[in-house]
């Protein structure tokens, strides 16, 4: 179905009967000085936007053993976002219903990786159909969703990116993207940028550059850290750096062709490149935007002269697509190409498979046979007949309904309207981003820049839960809302989240003028 059908039924369906949320916006305590806003003020709660879909009643466990069970037999590290955990039940599209049936608008996409919409039918389908027909078979023996899908992904990358590896994870790519670049060009030394995310195993906390992720442990040997050249935070940074239709409050004098903010982070990574590496190094990781760090974007051009130092010292530049790709950032089908670069390998995941375990390495084919050369790399899952059906019925979609073009359209229109909350309170810092990639940085003041503390970071975030909108968080201090919703959003549904974000602000206000008494 087509987004604009699919659009006109819902405008001429009334509204479900989810959420059962009150009426006003509920505040939960985080302690003395935190009151309930129905003492403050009756803001109205923002109207959901109809949704044409009703979820099965949920008959699974009680919540409070699925407490004990994650207590007793599941990873101790907390990650679980809000004072009490949502127990998740059903998806549509958008939309995700708990176990009590209240509906809520997915912002966050299950960390940017639904890409065209939970349990999308046409992806539903192809799945059921490859389900009953074969399941698994190792890449020992072929069968044709491999080479179907191997055909299709190649054939939107340019020449000479053709040669792919499936793997499961973008940690498991990165990973392989690493050995990638040490075998090829027979150098140890990566770098990567400060405030990186690009995985969690022993071999990628190496380029992870967030303090939390980081360990005691001897592993990922060879891995340089460099300045990120991020233009709100960092030392330089003006009002015409980024790709971006919201730029920064920073002031700058640059000349129309001049960026003073590139100029002074490229001689940062040349101090990285003439200090902290060896005179031929293996590799460059980036993302095109930097995720988990809160969206951060760096001076247009920096990226394309970054490439050229790390290919004059005998490096390959990789491009970690794993947030960026399939189209999310609206202009370009991946966050390479906003920046007029060509890597050398490309790592994808996430939205690749709408939430099913599967990522990509895709590279030239002269990288592919140094690896070869150097050893027989082998998955069991990797390629496997399932994901590959599912990634090729992802595609299919993202051209069919136009969601490329749908993140472009929706992403600006709510980039500008949230930079209006920007202008209105003084502790949102920065609004930033790119189609549906958006981070919105909260601040003490916008003179300071200090990042508003963990408390109020987390009272706003459960205020817009409560009022049926699920966002993310990243950054180093966990200060940046992170919004990506699935591409199928509608203009709608983002007025209801700029409109959820200025009530919970607005409470917030109240609350620390009434703290402040």
């Amino acid at each position: 179905m087509t987004l604009y059908w699919r659009h006109l039924q819902r405008a001429l369906r009334q509204e479900a009967s989810f959420p059962r949320i009150p009426k006003t916006c509920p505040v939960l305590s985080l302690g003395a000085s935190w009151t309930s806003v129905a003492k403050l003020s009756l803001h109205t709660k923002p109207k959901m936007p109809p949704c044409d879909f009703s979820p099965e009643r949920y008959q699974s466990l009680a919540y409070n053993h699925v407490l004990d069970i994650h207590k007793q037999h599941l990873s101790p590290v907390m990650t679980a976002y809000f004072q009490k955990p949502l127990l998740l039940h059903q998806g549509h599209m958008e939309w995700l219903f708990d176990s009590e049936g209240n509906r809520y608008l997915d912002f966050f996409s299950g960390i940017v990786t639904v890409s065209v919409g939970h349990c999308h039918p046409k992806v539903n389908a192809v799945a059921q159909t490859q389900l009953s027909r074969l399941w698994h078979t190792s890449s020992v023996f072929f069968h044709p969703p491999m080479h179907e899908y191997a055909e299709k992904l190649s054939a939107l990358l340019p020449e000479p990116l053709k040669v792919i590896f499936i793997v499961n994870s973008g940690s498991e790519a990165n990973d392989l993207a690493m050995l990638m670049a040490r075998a090829h060009t027979k150098n140890t030394d990566l770098i990567s940028f400060r405030g990186a995310y690009h995985g969690c195993s022993p071999y990628t906390l190496g380029l992870t550059n967030v303090g939390n992720y980081k360990t005691k442990l001897p592993i990922a040997m060879g891995c340089q850290p460099t300045m990120c050249p991020d233009i709100f935070r960092g030392p330089w940074g003006g009002s015409h750096c980024r790709d971006s239709p919201v730029q920064s409050i920073r002031k700058c004098s640059c000349a129309p062709d001049s960026c003073h903010a590139k100029d002074q982070y490229i001689e940062q990574f040349k101090d990285t490149l003439n200090t902290s590496v060896a005179k031929s190094i293996a590799g460059f990781f980036a993302e095109p935007i930097q995720g988990v760090n809160g969206v951060v974007q760096y001076p247009k051009g920096f990226l394309k002269e970054a490439f050229q130092l790390v290919r004059k010292q005998g490096g390959v530049c990789i491009a970690d697509e794993v947030q960026t790709g399939f189209g999310r950032l609206g202009s370009h089908f991946w966050g390479f190409q906003t920046h007029d670069v060509l890597p050398d390998i490309v790592t994808m995941a996430k939205g690749i498979g709408n939430g099913f375990p599967m990522a990509a390495v895709v590279t030239t084919p002269e990288i592919a046979k140094s690896l070869a050369q150097s050893l027989l790399h082998f998955n069991t899952f990797g390629g496997g007949p399932l994901a590959c059906a599912i990634g090729s019925a992802v595609l299919e979609v993202i051209k069919e309904e136009k969601l490329q073009e749908n993140s472009q359209e929706v992403g600006t229109y709510m980039l500008l309207k949230f930079a209006q909350l920007r202008d209105e309170f003084d502790i949102v810092g920065d609004v930033r981003g790119k189609g549906l990639m958006i981070g919105i940085e909260m601040v003490q003041d916008k003179m300071s820049r200090q990042p508003l503390p963990i408390e109020e970071i987390n009272q706003i975030h459960e205020d817009c839960k409560n009022m049926g909108l699920l966002v993310g968080r990243g950054g180093i201090f966990s200060q940046t809302f992170r919004i990506a919703p699935p591409m199928c959003v509608t203009k709608p549904e983002a007025d209801f989240a700029v409109e959820v974000f200025h009530c919970a602000l607005s409470q917030h206000m109240e609350r620390r003028a009434k703290s402040h008494h």
